[in-house]
């Protein structure tokens, strides 16, 4: 291993995104905070190169990378600075330059990140498991990790035997453990991932991964001095439709940090650092923060004073600045953007007799990753040789088609990829248990139906594109084509609803707009469901139980069912809150690697006739099926869109949040 020594955000109420929306306030009671270029605890702070009596200790730390090796997408590549200033940002190589620079002649440099370091979304990185994210990671020397709520997004066990250790799963080659650009198989993480507050639902006495590290550093005389880094995940992360894990459960961050301060203190730990995927808002000034809100912001005007720095991730937000502790006395306060935007470097001077912070003379500052420096050769070469794969595995055949599916849809609101899009979930949906998905507590009971929002009520289809059979290849389907196509980062799961409960999901299709005019947001169903709507009905009143069938038996409003769907429909992320009251939720595959497996098994695609859904009535007076709103995905102000699963979060339905809260892009 080689060790090398926001944006502008959405504006929910259009497809455009403006930075209000985002910037919405929390309802905190803050103060305003503001400071200058970089943060200093003090005046005195600016001397500290020349206090040659304490240890000097370096903090390095970059969040919510996203697997985005080459560049930070979009609107994402440009930032503004202290005097607005911009700075065109983003890239591993370009980082691993700046990182040999701020790392020169530091005896004690740490080098970490508050979480979503993968889950990629840039092809290169997700389309090989995010392998190349970690290969990355490891040769820009990663010490540790906090676990943010993406590296949940397959299991505790994928992230802890396959993303740390290397085992490889499940088909080496295929779907993981491929060789790097050193030219040997995937052999995990040189770091470790930690988490203090997700712990398994069914038994909370410990943590899933490690709670807390210990670092040292030693004095000109050779003394031991420790620094505690405890970490902590988004609260509900397991409720986020893409980490959905239903046998998780994420503890109080508070309560949590506190606990662990007290315990490192208790060891004699006597310099302690807050690492945590949760964040704030705090103004547009990388290098400063103004009118700070959001859950970091109220943890870090309460946390434990022992805390000697908080350094947060999740919100894409970028601040740099010094607040009080609950004593009164300053402490960093940082978040370092995403996509590879900054490397926030804090400087700490440690006591060397008792190995406490000397607070005063503590400095922060944000650091761009510009891209006008000479990218590392290393990380480049790593970046080059993922590039090139990932144009081989996109052009890769995995099945046939023997014609087009597309998301052109007939009256009754039904398409060939919407049918398609369903066969898929009810698929995935009867897979056999996967022994690495450990973080389900319920059996594994196969789907009976499936249900999926081809044209949602809010946030965003699972569909991303039509399939168009290519006559050119004999109607090869690659494997790009199917990744792309559906698909933003969330499993399929399985779970048990009433016969009621279906009913009404297929009634909440449609709704009235401001306007009056009546609203329609059709559900694709599975290969083994007919129901008929009735173009007359008022809304609530369109479907008749007695007219939807399963398997040829007439639905059964108390009968139960166990219904495959994804689990942003499940979480009524798309509107349909009908649905939401399920039990023994079992969490199957991501959905974009989960498209593709089905391709590969199903190998030759056809598409069926559009006979699922019955449109009655229609050449009555008064018929009306009702208009479909076509949600394409929210753009930013200079007309880019954001990532897929940003964007699915951003225009989802939240409910279980206030409308006045701003939301996490992740």
């Amino acid at each position: 291993m080689t060790r090398l020594a926001k944006t502008a955000h959405p504006d929910r109420s259009s497809h455009h995104l403006g930075r209000r929306g985002f910037l919405t306030a929390l309802g905190t009671a803050a103060a305003t905070f503001a400071t200058g270029v970089p943060a200093h605890a003090t005046e005195h702070a600016r001397d500290a190169a020349s206090a040659a009596e304490y240890v000097d200790v370096q903090l390095l730390n970059i969040t919510d990378l996203h697997g985005y090796l080459q560049a930070a997408p979009g609107a994402n590549a440009t930032i503004t600075g202290n005097g607005g200033r911009t700075y065109t940002v983003g890239g591993v190589a370009h980082m691993g330059a700046h990182l040999a620079r701020l790392r020169a002649d530091r005896a004690n440099s740490f080098f970490f990140t508050p979480g979503d370091s993968f889950s990629g979304w840039e092809f290169d990185a997700s389309a090989f498991a995010d392998e190349p994210t970690i290969e990355a990671l490891n040769r820009m020397g990663l010490d540790f990790a906090t676990a943010g709520n993406h590296e949940f997004d397959k299991s505790p066990a994928f992230l802890q035997r396959h993303m740390e250790q290397g085992v490889p799963f499940p088909v080496e080659g295929r779907d993981a453990t491929f060789t790097d650009s050193s030219g040997v198989r995937f052999h995990g993480a040189g770091f470790r991932f930690h988490s203090a507050n997700v712990v398994r639902s069914a038994d909370q006495s410990g943590t899933v991964l490690p709670p807390y590290n210990i670092e040292t550093v030693r004095t000109a005389a050779g003394q031991e001095l420790r620094i505690g880094f405890i970490h902590l995940t988004a609260l509900g992360a397991e409720l986020f439709p893409g980490s959905y894990q239903p046998g998780l459960a994420t503890l109080d961050e508070v309560a949590t940090a506190d606990r662990y301060a007290a315990r490192l203190k208790a060891q004699g730990v006597n310099a302690i650092v807050l690492s945590m995927h949760d964040g704030a808002v705090a103004g547009a000034d990388f290098n400063s923060g103004t009118d700070p809100s959001g859950p970091a912001l109220d943890l870090a005007l309460r946390v434990s004073p022992d805390i000697d720095a908080i350094v947060t991730g999740h919100w894409h937000t970028r601040f740099n600045m010094m607040l009080p502790d609950p004593n009164g006395v300053p402490r960093p306060f940082v978040e370092a953007g995403c996509y590879g935007q900054l490397i926030n470097e804090i400087n700490l001077r440690l006591d060397p007799a008792t190995g406490k912070v000397v607070r005063e003379l503590t400095v922060s500052t944000n650091h761009p990753n510009t891209r006008d420096v000479t990218p590392d050769p290393a990380l480049k070469e790593v970046v080059d040789y993922w590039a090139g794969q990932a144009a081989a595995r996109d052009a890769s055949e995995i099945g046939k088609q023997t014609g087009s599916f597309v998301r052109t849809r007939n009256t009754a609101g039904e398409s060939t990829m919407g049918d398609l899009v369903a066969d898929w979930a009810l698929w995935a949906g009867r897979r056999p248990t996967d022994a690495e998905n450990d973080a389900n507590v319920h059996p594994n009971v196969p789907a009976q139906l499936a249900l999926v929002a081809a044209a949602p009520r809010v946030g965003q289809a699972v569909i991303a594109g039509d399939l168009v059979r290519d006559a050119a290849s004999g109607g090869a389907v690659t494997f790009g084509r199917a990744w792309r196509a559906v698909g933003f980062g969330d499993p399929i799961v399985s779970a048990t609803v009433t016969g009621q409960q279906i009913h009404d999901a297929l009634e909440q299709q449609w709704t009235t707009a401001a306007s009056g005019e009546l609203l329609f947001a059709p559900l694709a169903v599975s290969k083994n469901v007919r129901y008929t709507f009735n173009t007359l009905g008022k809304i609530g009143d369109r479907v008749n139980p007695a007219e939807v069938f399963i398997d040829g038996a007439p639905l059964s409003l108390t009968g139960t069912y166990r219904l495959a769907a994804p689990s942003y429909t499940f979480l009524a992320n798309d509107g349909y809150g009908a649905l939401t009251g399920f039990e023994a939720p079992y969490r199957h595959q991501r959905d974009f690697e989960s498209f593709v497996a089905y391709i590969r098994e199903t190998q030759t695609l056809t598409p069926a006739p559009l006979n699922r859904v019955t449109a009655a009535n229609t050449t009555r007076r008064g018929a009306d099926t009702g208009l479909v709103l076509d949600r394409g995905p929210l753009l930013y102000p200079d007309g880019t869109p954001l990532p897929r699963p940003e964007s699915a979060i951003l225009s989802a339905d939240r409910p279980h949040m206030r409308r006045d809260e701003p939301v996490p892009p992740c």
